[in-house]
């Protein structure tokens, strides 16, 4: 049986986010689900980049809470930011995807924190370890990378319409090469006077998950697209 399928017990939001006044809340829209309530704009961007992914099935904000013992010996409870789930997709069983627990902190605060928070962290991955997960810190450096420039880039994307014929025309080309280079679109379908507006439709295309690239290379015209499966 698939271990990403709906029938498998999944962790609840353990606390509600509310608004204060030292950070940017607010709710990230996720496909058709609610959305995912975020504390910061690091923890915006994060469900930005992740969520871009085909391959994530879905994110648990503030997902469980974990006992740990400080420095001094004394009880406390950590509650990591989020709990994101993989699809199985045509991979084998062996190689399912673990979820990730993920803890997201700036760079400046882990590096001037890290002795005191060293406890909660490693009772963090024992316990994703036991679940079967991994946990991770993300920082700037691993979430406001080349992905997220890009998925940046293609968000105006979203938003713009375009003619449903010429889009199955695309997608049918894609369809039957497999992977297909941006130039070549381009040069196939709009030639001439019309090659401001193809660009506009293939980034549309990628923007709107009709298409599909890896998100982590340079967006250009050598970039490779593939319906997504």
């Amino acid at each position: 049986m698939d271990k990403n399928s709906c029938d498998i017990p999944r962790p609840r939001p353990t606390r509600a986010i509310k608004p204060t006044k030292r950070s940017m809340s607010g709710v990230f829209p996720f496909r058709s689900e609610e959305g995912i309530p975020y504390e910061s704009m690091l923890e915006r961007d994060f469900l930005a980049r992740t969520a871009f992914s085909r391959d994530v099935e879905m994110i648990v904000s503030q997902p469980v809470k974990i006992d740990f013992a400080g420095r001094d010996g004394r009880p406390f409870q950590y509650t990591p930011d989020f709990l994101v789930y993989y699809r199985l997709g045509n991979r084998s069983f062996e190689q399912y995807p673990k979820p990730l627990l993920v803890e997201v902190k700036p760079e400046a605060d882990w590096r001037a924190n890290w002795r005191k928070w060293l406890p909660k962290w490693k009772a963090a991955w024992r316990y994703a370890n036991e679940q079967g997960w991994s946990f991770h810190i993300h920082d700037e450096s691993r979430i406001r990378d080349t992905a997220f420039a890009n998925v940046q880039f293609l968000e105006r994307y979203k938003r713009f319409h375009y003619p449903p014929e010429n889009t199955a025309w695309i997608l049918e080309t894609v369809r039957q090469m497999g992977v297909v280079p941006f130039h070549y679109l381009l040069a196939r379908h709009f030639g001439g006077i019309y090659q401001a507006e193809g660009i506009g439709h293939i980034w549309h295309l990628v923007a709107t998950r009709q298409l599909d690239c890896d998100i982590r290379l340079p967006l250009n015209s050598f970039l490779e697209l593939w319906i997504p499966e």
